[in-house]
């Protein structure tokens, strides 16, 4: 395999990877039609981060240390777990709650939207942290970069470097699918806006998170 079809080859298969509706999709879709589009994009930008660190990590031999450690793989995926049970309960509650009904301090459930103008200043910032979080606390996604890169090294080529390319490549994928689906909610952002709508999203993603929560508890426990 030459560089050229490495390159080609990756991105068909990235891009495919990139598009299969998961948990990061449902996080954006949801962020961009409770929240807005910016703390979407932020939510975006905080997944790809992950991506990217995962990438770079697995460049650097780091994420094969979860292919041979299962007490390393197991100890993240709980804490993954936890993490997303704690983040869909949040929303479940903000669902729950009457209009206009807010918790401690002013803010939400879930704690993405306050009262005040500096909540509101900050919470783009908060949903980066939550994607980056969201990925870097899934071993699966360096699990997978461990087994998906070598796949596409062409012989003579510095390992660390190529695959540190091909990283940044399903990350650029990342961010552009994520830009596509926000600029897709755009046109329907008024009728998304109605309480019962981002209520009902509210609950249908916390209840995925939670979902995936139990089954990376379910996976760590097997």
């Amino acid at each position: 395999m030459d560089i050229a079809s490495a390159l080609l080859g990756f991105s068909i298969a990235a891009a495919l990877l990139t598009m299969t509706p998961g948990l990061d999709t449902a996080l954006v879709l949801r962020t961009a039609t409770v929240e807005g589009a910016r703390p979407a994009l932020m939510a975006g930008l905080g997944i790809v981060a992950g991506c990217l660190a995962w990438g770079l990590a697995a460049a650097l031999g780091l994420g094969a240390v979860l292919a041979v450690s299962q007490t390393a793989f197991r100890v993240l995926q709980i804490c993954g777990a936890l993490y997303l049970i704690w983040l869909g309960i949040g929303m479940i509650r903000a669902a729950l709650r009457r209009p206009g009904q807010t918790g401690p301090a002013g803010a939400n459930a879930d704690g993405t939207m306050g009262a005040g103008a500096a909540d509101r200043a900050t919470a783009p910032l908060r949903w980066f942290w939550r994607g980056l979080v969201t990925n870097l606390l899934n071993p699966k996604v360096g699990v997978f970069y461990v087994s998906f890169l070598p796949q596409f090294l062409p012989q003579g080529v510095d390992v660390a470097a190529f695959s540190t390319l091909l990283a940044a490549m399903h990350a650029g994928m990342g961010l552009v699918w994520f830009a596509l689906l926000i600029a897709a909610t755009r046109p329907l952002a008024r009728l998304l806006a109605r309480p019962a709508v981002t209520r009902s999203l509210d609950g249908l993603t916390g209840a995925v998170l939670v979902a995936f929560g139990v089954r990376l508890l379910a996976g760590a426990r097997s």
